[in-house]
């Protein structure tokens, strides 16, 4: 602005500055208040309670009273974690607070008091808002105006079997009682600062242990997770024209995950669809690449029940329908390796056999093709390890309500452990040949092969429950041809 236009400007005669409409405040507004408190019909409330999973979680109680006689116990749900700025994640309960009470309720703690005969169990929850409190209609994140009718204490009591008080309880309910032996800290705010520096890593470790072994109840809903899973597989199979002509692994994950939140909760963890040089990738969880017709693809994905149990299925398959030669090299030396590691898995075997037994088949395959360094005994050692740089990943875990399941389970029990019946686990073998790793041929590079099933230790063995799939080279290859219509 130039000295004369600055001078007209200043010799304006001032105007006065329209009154700018100020937000309106409806907590304030008493015709919104007063219009808005009555006229209520009660919504639908009801909890659907799994069959059996009331049951099985007051039988996980009574294990867990067993473990620890005579000590207070309190265990939280948590709540959903922020995504961005008021936008959340979807809940999903902790999971040893849904072993124990089969509640899917945010911001729940459930405390066990110990009594004589072992403990009496209180769940301390959130009231859903009546009408006349403001957060029915002022709280986006809680209030019935915004998400829908939900449960009470009455509702929560009667579908699970267990004693329900409201949370602003839950001070008096602490207050004054025996030391506190609580789970999971940094879940519950709230919690934390009620019980200070009460030992949690126990309580961790035992349910930890106690959740290695699987009841009936739970091996059902695991299976039932698996079938759902083997559906969503045979999904993926069916749009591989679609993915190849433009809608790429995003379009598959997509078709996946859409099973997996038609069948139950979702998916159990991020599905990894890579196809091509992505499927050397451990965990290519982006999902953005295209699907080319003459690449493999793999798929690690699982179905999470409305329970929590989640299945873990990683299968590799071709989307032509057919292996190329080198895929298929790969493929079965992987299925070698599989077929040994399954072969271990029994009970009274340490936990870490069946996967020294896939390991050594993989470092013998490897060195058969000239790509080790050393020996295979040299490879196997302690010190060695250089087949690893194909396969740096373990070969398994235990399953359940948590892909990587039981977690916090003591050393002893897991890892240097032995296999029990009831135990589920994954047997995970792969081989994974980056695109620019150098020591490799260059009809290897970029391809990468997983398989994984889902087992049950029994007393006299295994059975792989996750069998309804496919594992032979000549199996997925109809497999594939079936569900895209190849001749």
């Amino acid at each position: 602005m130039n000295e004369r236009m600055a001078d007209r400007v200043a010799e304006r005669p001032s105007e006065p500055v329209a009154a700018r409409p100020k937000p309106i405040n409806l907590a304030e507004a008493s015709g919104f208040r007063a219009f808005v408190r009555d006229g209520w019909d009660t919504g639908d409330r009801a909890v659907a309670v799994t069959p059996g999973a009331r049951e099985a979680a007051a039988a996980h109680r009574a294990r867990l009273s067993g473990a620890l006689p005579g000590r207070r116990i309190a265990v939280p749900s948590g709540h959903a974690p922020v995504r961005s700025n008021d936008t959340d994640y979807l809940f999903r309960p902790d999971s040893d607070f849904s072993w124990l009470t089969g509640c899917a309720a945010e911001d729940a703690i459930l405390v066990m008091h110990p009594v004589p005969c072992g403990h009496e169990a209180e769940l301390f929850l959130r009231e859903p808002a009546d009408p006349a409190d403001a957060d029915f209609f002022a709280n986006a994140r809680d209030g019935e105006l915004w998400i829908g009718a939900v449960p009470g204490l009455t509702e929560w009591s009667q579908a699970l079997g267990v004693p329900c008080r409201p949370l602003e309880d839950l001070p008096g309910a602490l207050r004054g009682r025996l030391p506190l032996v609580h789970a999971n800290t940094g879940v519950d705010g709230l919690l934390d600062a009620l019980v200070g520096d009460a030992p949690s890593a126990e309580l961790r470790r035992v349910l930890g242990d106690l959740r290695l072994i699987k009841d009936d109840w739970e091996i059902g809903q695991l299976q039932a997770a698996i079938d759902a899973t083997v559906l969503g597989f045979s999904d993926v199979a069916r749009e591989l024209p679609t993915a190849i002509d433009r809608g790429g692994e995003r379009w598959l994950q997509g078709t996946f995950d859409r099973r997996a939140r038609t069948e139950g909760n979702g998916p159990g963890y991020t599905s990894i669809v890579a196809a091509g040089p992505h499927a050397a990738v451990l965990h290519w969880v982006r999902c953005d690449g295209p699907v080319p017709e003459d690449a493999v693809l793999l798929l690690d994905a699982g179905v999470e029940l409305n329970t929590l149990y989640t299945a873990d299925v990683t299968r590799t398959f071709p989307v032509s329908g057919h292996f190329s030669a080198a895929q298929r090299q790969v493929y079965e030396l992987v299925l070698k390796a599989h077929l040994a590691g399954l072969a271990a898995v029994r009970p009274g075997a340490a936990y870490l056999e069946f996967h020294h037994a896939a390991m050594a088949t993989l470092a013998a395959g490897l060195d058969d093709w000239g790509l080790l360094p050393v020996s295979v005994d040299e490879a196997l050692a302690a010190d060695g390890q250089h087949h690893r740089r194909y396969i740096c990943c373990g070969i398994g875990h235990h399953l359940g309500l948590d892909v990587h399941d039981c977690a916090a389970a003591g050393p002893e029990r897991y890892h240097q452990g032995v296999l029990e019946p009831g135990m589920t686990l994954t047997v995970e073998p792969g081989l994974y040949f980056h695109p620019n790793d150098l020591t490799l041929p260059p009809e290897l590079r970029g391809i990468g092969v997983r398989i994984e099933d889902d087992l049950l230790v029994t007393p006299t063995g295994h059975t792989v429950m996750s069998a309804a799939l496919p594992i032979t080279p000549d199996g997925l290859e109809t497999w594939v041809g079936e569900r895209v219509g190849l001749p």
